[in-house]
């Protein structure tokens, strides 16, 4: 099957066809969707790059705040003055002009149009505090609040002096607190002697952050959220699963939960470390993609459809021909030769067909010529085989019926006559040819011919298988073995011998067929096959075997003093072939 014309043209159909289009209806999906990804990544790259400048501005303009203390030497005076013991030996009303720097002159340059800087906090090194607001000075500390245990204000010290961009907290230590806030702090120093004076922090309402973000556009799903430096969020457009944080926080480029998939686009602020994140869901792409799936598999089907029609009509119109050939040609096999591929067209499966009729054609006269000849040869070489044992045969009977005339038995004599008479007319039919019963009953007239001769030195037994009988053996095919081992076994030996001769027929399981076994034995004096040649009547029997049956055998065995065996065993089925 698998070396058949059609397994091939299936093969090569599906290798050309069917495995190309399955492979672009599975690739191509994949393909478009790495590509929609990666445009979309790049475009949200470039849009969070204009936002991540425009949150650098926005704290720009916070950290600016943070620095106006230095712009003001009456500000930097009083600080410089609350710092240090000096504070007590002022008069009340230096204290005074110092404690109107803190309160009215610096927070007039403190005060910002954006609505959404909600104000500074001032934290002198003399614990008081100092409080802008956009909404004037309503807003008061909360008495007592430890500013220098807060995550913030620990910031600012170990920046020492540089900025310090604060994460999302709660301004839980105003009276009228609680707004969710991020800020930039600064320790504020002496510029002479770089002796800490206090610290500054500007704080800014979350709003900001989430009007700055409204400028991504995001797809369904898509969520947009800033981290801090720490990982910590400040912002999410919603809330984001504690598995899905967790993900992103570590930094992995791809995040999910067990509802969806998200890829990563991220920015980071040059300016505090944070990182402006993008999560576009993965679902959003697949349907996207669920058109072209469908419009891919529609158009795969429509050309596999296609491409099985046109493969079955051109590989019917292809392999019919070639099986009316086979068909042809086993018919020419079975020995029709007057059957013929009927040609149709030109082309060159035609061209085939006419070559493969002349072939047939003159195969015919060559048989014909062959078969004649070579069957010709083969029954002269046949005739002449035979003819070798009628001389030898007359030879070895004539000089028994001597020795009946000279010991003067006429009676035994006249009896040997007309055996003789019978065998004759046996040898001398035009037939080549005889059933195994005829064989048999000349053999038994034979063995009367030689038992006349020997008397009771000579017995025999003749045993034939009914289903044997009516099996085609050449004439006169055993009766050189007999004649050998009645010349040549019995005749010598000093005792009386017996003569079995036995044909039947019998299974053989390795070839699951049958064979006719002729078994010519004696126990007279035997020879050692080794030192003997095989004799004239012998090589005769073999060869005649051969040239009769191609897949007959002949088997002799004999050993000195205890007999002769020759075993002939003929396949029935080279039998049915004649």
């Amino acid at each position: 099957m698998w070396q058949s014309i059609r397994f091939k043209l299936t093969m090569l159909f599906l290798a050309a066809i069917v495995f190309p289009v399955v492979v672009i209806v599975v690739a191509i999906p994949f393909y478009y969707q790495k590509l929609i990804a990666n445009q979309g990544s790049s475009l949200m790259e470039g849009t969070l790059t204009a936002l991540a400048f425009s949150i650098d501005a926005y704290l720009d303009d916070l950290e600016r705040m943070t620095i106006t203390p230095y712009l003001h030497d009456d500000v930097m005076r009083a600080l410089k003055l609350k710092s240090t013991f000096q504070w007590q030996l002022l008069t009340p009303y230096e204290q005074y002009e110092a404690e109107q720097a803190l309160t009215t002159t610096l927070p007039k340059f403190l005060k910002n149009t954006r609505k959404d800087i909600l104000g500074t906090i001032l934290l002198p090194m003399d614990e008081s505090v100092y409080i802008t607001s956009s909404n004037g000075y309503s807003n008061r500390a909360v008495a007592g609040y430890p500013f220098d245990k807060q995550h913030w204000y620990i910031q600012a010290l170990r920046a020492d002096g540089d900025v310090a961009f604060i994460s999302v907290h709660v301004q839980n230590y105003l009276v009228k607190g609680g707004a969710e806030v991020f800020s930039v702090a600064r320790l504020i120093k002496d510029p002479d002697s770089q002796r800490p004076l206090g610290v500054i922090m500007a704080d800014a309402d979350t709003a900001a952050l989430e009007r700055i973000m409204r400028g991504i556009r995001l797809n369904d799903g898509a969520i947009a959220a800033i981290l801090d430096n720490e990982r910590k969020m400040i912002y999410a457009s919603r809330p984001l699963p504690d598995d899905v944080h967790g993900e992103l926080a570590a930094g992995n480029r791809a995040v999910g939960d067990t509802d969806d998939r998200y890829f990563v686009v991220s920015q980071t602020l040059k300016r505090a470390g944070w990182e402006i994140v993008v999560l576009s869901p993965e679902s959003a792409i697949k349907s996207q993609l669920h058109r072209i799936y469908w419009v891919g598999a529609l158009f795969a089907a429509s050309g596999l459809m296609i491409a099985l029609l046109l493969y079955a009509t051109v590989s019917r119109w292809l392999l019919t021909p070639f099986k009316q050939m086979v068909q042809v040609m086993k018919r020419v096999q079975r020995g029709n030769l007057q059957t013929f591929y009927p040609v149709r067209g030109s082309d060159e499966i035609a061209q085939l067909g006419q070559s493969l009729n002349q072939m047939i054609s003159q195969l015919g006269d060559l048989i014909d010529r062959e078969f004649r000849a070579v069957l010709g040869q083969r029954n002269a070489e046949y005739r002449a085989l035979q003819s070798q044992i009628h001389p030898h045969f007359l030879y070895n009977t004539l000089n028994g019926l001597i020795g009946l005339n000279r010991t003067g038995q006429s009676v035994l004599l006249e009896r040997a006559i007309l055996s003789l008479s019978g065998m004759l007319r046996y040898t001398l039919a035009q037939n080549d040819w005889a059933e195994l019963k005829d064989e048999m009953a000349f053999i038994t007239k034979y063995c009367e011919l030689q038992q006349i001769r020997f008397r009771e030195k000579l017995g025999f037994q003749i045993d034939c298988d009914p289903a044997a009988e009516a099996v085609l053996i050449p004439k006169l095919l055993l009766q050189p073995l007999v004649e050998n081992a009645v010349i040549h076994g019995i005749e010598p030996s000093g005792t009386a011998c017996v003569l079995r001769i036995t044909a039947a027929v019998e299974e053989v399981p390795e070839s699951g067929g049958s064979r006719l076994e002729i078994v010519i034995a004696d126990n007279g004096v035997g020879f050692d096959p080794g030192k003997q040649k095989e004799g004239v009547g012998t090589a005769n029997v073999r060869e005649r075997l051969c040239l009769a049956y191609t897949g007959s055998t002949m088997h002799v065995e004999s050993q000195v003093g205890h007999g002769t065996v020759a075993r002939l065993q003929i396949l029935l089925k080279d039998v049915d072939s004649r």
